[in-house]
């Protein structure tokens, strides 16, 4: 029997995905050259270390067709020809801009078909709330799903939002000034395109431990991953993680923890969380969310048949 007839057949949450997932951090390098005016100098060679051709890559085309979904953003107009450029950089030029902008937009059969035909579909930043208002319940997510459960060459990937909807338990916002103070990360459904995981961008930058220890603490049977800038995880047969990118990677595991009180707090008040565990991933490192378990390399963790 085909993987596909077995995706029809079979609850999707019984099966190894089979397809990829990327989650980008935000602001991923897409090839920026230094200029006289610039103030930073760029030692990051995009063409060997940029995210956007591990992209490309793992996809296993050299022109792969690449839908890019703007939805999440609210100056698509700008977003949608960054990205285009991009790729092209990366010698690819069969790329859509899908800017999906309703529901009724999302049940489009012109979508649809392109999203039957697409090698990669990659789903920009904004806002991730708007990624499920827009797509919840539709055949599209539902084709989506099932293309990223069947097929082993089938990418999906998220930047910022994109990366932060992958979740099913999705961080929808939160204040990091009050972060730790109970109700100061604010949840919502995802994408559910990877349930085990919390995905959390622009985490390092922007001081985002907080919301993330206390999403964890809300949901201790997940992992929290914090994505730090220019850097991205690669989720391959749906539970390793291998970091990839620039940055690092938190990892934040509350399977083990003691004593929780995120559930029973008052609104405003102190979280108390004992014996959450952190790891701290760099390129190449992966973490194993089924075995909670960190490994140097995707080497090791197929070694120990993670």
């Amino acid at each position: 029997m085909s993987s596909s007839n077995q995706t029809s057949q079979l609850p999707l949450k019984h099966l190894i995905p089979h397809g990829k997932l990327i989650a980008i951090g935000g602001n991923e390098d897409k090839g920026t050259y230094p200029t006289v005016r610039s103030k930073r100098q760029y030692y990051l060679n995009f063409f060997e270390l940029g995210i956007l051709k591990r992209v490309v890559s793992e996809s296993g085309k050299l022109d792969p067709r690449i839908e890019v979904v703007t939805t999440a953003s609210m100056i698509p107009q700008e977003v949608g020809p960054i990205y285009t450029a991009s790729f092209a950089m990366l010698n690819c030029h069969n790329v859509g801009i899908m800017d999906i902008r309703t529901p009724d937009d999302a049940r489009q059969p012109e979508y649809l078909a392109r999203l039957l035909a697409a090698d990669v579909v990659m789903f920009s930043g904004g806002n991730q709330s708007r990624l499920r208002e827009m797509f919840g319940e539709t055949d599209f997510l539902d084709t989506l799903t099932r293309r990223y459960y069947a097929e082993p060459n089938f990418v999906i990937a998220g930047t910022s939002a994109g990366a932060m909807a992958m979740s099913q338990h999705m961080i929808r916002g939160g204040s990091v000034p009050d972060a730790l103070l109970k109700g100061a990360v604010k949840m919502g459904t995802g994408l559910s395109l990877s349930p085990p995981a919390i995905i959390d961008s622009h985490f390092v930058k922007r001081g985002r431990f907080g919301r993330l220890i206390e999403a964890v603490a809300l949901y201790p049977k997940l992992i929290g991953i914090g994505l730090g800038e220019d850097t991205g995880v690669l989720i391959t047969e749906g539970h390793l993680v291998e970091t990839i990118g620039s940055n690092l990677v938190i990892i934040l595991d509350g399977y083990d923890i003691v004593h929780n009180n995120a559930a029973a707090a008052k609104k405003g008040t102190t979280l108390s969380v004992e014996n959450i565990k952190m790891h701290v991933l760099a390129k190449g490192n992966v973490y194993c969310m089924t075995e909670r378990k960190f490994y140097v390399s995707k080497e090791a963790a197929m070694k120990a048949a993670c």
